[in-house]
């Protein structure tokens, strides 16, 4: 069985397509892969959004992804995991992050997918600003996110 982990942290854009097919390329092993990415979004309540700068605590925020992946490996049988996260000024519309898993069975592949994410919004040290024309507002961490990571415990 296949057993890979991959962490990127980048200010460069995604190869999404190479990201996609390197996670569901198998020999057999994996049954099921899970994809998820996130983008920049202007909702209702980002109104007026015309960028984002993300940041990140380099070498410790990698350590924080090897574990949230460390973990999703104990408790699921996994082949492979990708974890991509932009850092740096993004526009509406470009991917932020990308999970993707696969594994033997489409439940645990989700299930790790879900977990990942959940623990990456709420454990590893990335933050936000959000860019408004002349305004700039620093993206406090949300309850939801945090209640999302407890049904983990």
């Amino acid at each position: 069985m296949a057993n890979t982990a991959e962490v990127i942290i980048s200010p460069q854009p995604f190869d999404l397509a190479r990201m996609n097919q390197a996670i569901q390329e198998s020999q057999g092993e994996s049954g099921a892969s899970v994809i998820f990415t996130g983008a920049v979004r202007v909702s209702d309540a980002e109104a007026g959004l015309t960028g984002m700068t993300l940041e990140h605590y380099p070498g410790m925020t990698e350590k924080q992804l090897a574990q949230i992946i460390g973990e999703a490996k104990k408790r699921w049988r996994l082949n492979k995991i990708y974890v991509a996260h932009r850092v740096g000024y993004l526009k509406p519309g470009e991917p932020i992050v990308f999970v993707g898993v696969s594994g033997l069975h489409r439940a645990e592949s989700f299930s790790a997918a879900q977990f990942i994410m959940d623990y990456l919004k709420q454990k590893a040290t990335f933050w936000k600003k959000e860019h408004y024309g002349d305004k700039e507002v620093w993206v406090e961490a949300k309850a939801s996110d945090e209640k999302a990571a407890e049904r983990w415990i």
